[in-house]
């Protein structure tokens, strides 16, 4: 038995060769890259969207060129829609989604994030003439704008509408707005930053979840090491003053409570 001990001690050593061999490649490999590539909508207002002059701006944008910085790398955005972003992980086409990815259990089983950088409230946002829907188990029955893979959909769907998908933020609002939806559950700082840029816009916020939700930065299982940088990178740009003033500048507030 004395070879299979001896074979069994080599198959383990090599496995944790092979192991340490990739630990950290992923950081590693971004940092010989010069860039670490992010996954983002571009259609989520204010936290990743292109302003009047076509440029990807945002307060989720700003975090990753800060986070960036701090990496020693510039940030490259690559845009997709919200459904099928995460799964841009797995076929490697981004080394982390940073997109207002709200931290759930369920994620954290086929994924590693970040400590949380921003906490928000589902809000249930109807017309502003709406006098039926007042609380989230009114949506039972009812047509609900939502991206059909996110938090805010599952909600609506728990709480009995009919989801009418959409592909984010902007597009949900405007099928309110033209009556091809009765509601959305959407993000209450997005709310606040729409109803800032278009104070006469006929909707309102019906309801509001008590406990806050957090979002972190999304990457791929098993590389510790560039999570721990991220970590450090976002630790950093809180202590300095950066994340203060980009807070400051979509929201007027910290944002990270």
């Amino acid at each position: 038995m004395k070879w299979l001990k001896s074979l069994l001690v080599a198959g383990t050593l090599q496995v944790l060769a092979v192991t340490a061999g990739h630990a950290g490649a992923n950081l590693d490999q971004i940092k010989q890259a010069g860039v670490i590539k992010v996954g983002t909508e571009g259609t989520y207002a204010p936290f990743t969207y292109h302003d009047e002059s076509g440029a990807l701006v945002g307060f989720d944008v700003e975090i990753a060129k800060a986070i960036a910085e701090k990496l020693g790398v510039k940030a490259q955005f690559l845009e997709g829609k919200w459904d099928g972003l995460i799964a841009g992980l797995d076929a490697n086409r981004y080394d982390a989604v940073i997109n207002e990815v709200g931290i759930t259990d369920a994620r954290k089983a086929k994924y590693d994030f970040s400590d949380p950088y921003i906490a928000s409230k589902a809000v249930l946002i109807v017309r502003g003439d709406e006098t039926e829907i007042k609380t989230f188990a009114d949506l039972k029955g009812k047509k609900a704008a939502q991206s059909l893979t996110s938090n805010f959909g599952k909600l609506a769907e728990k709480n009995g509408a009919e989801l009418v998908g959409t592909d984010g933020f902007d597009q949900s609002i405007q099928l309110l707005l033209t009556g091809r939806a009765d509601a959305t559950i959407n993000d209450s700082l997005s709310f606040l930053d729409f109803k800032k840029h278009k104070p006469d816009a006929n909707v309102k916020i019906a309801a509001q979840e008590e406990n806050a939700d957090y979002s972190g930065v999304i990457v791929r299982k098993g590389d510790p090491e560039l999570v721990a940088a991220i970590n450090k990178a976002l630790a950093d740009i809180k202590a300095d003053g950066t994340y203060k003033k980009i807070a400051d500048t979509y929201f007027g507030q910290d944002v990270s409570q």
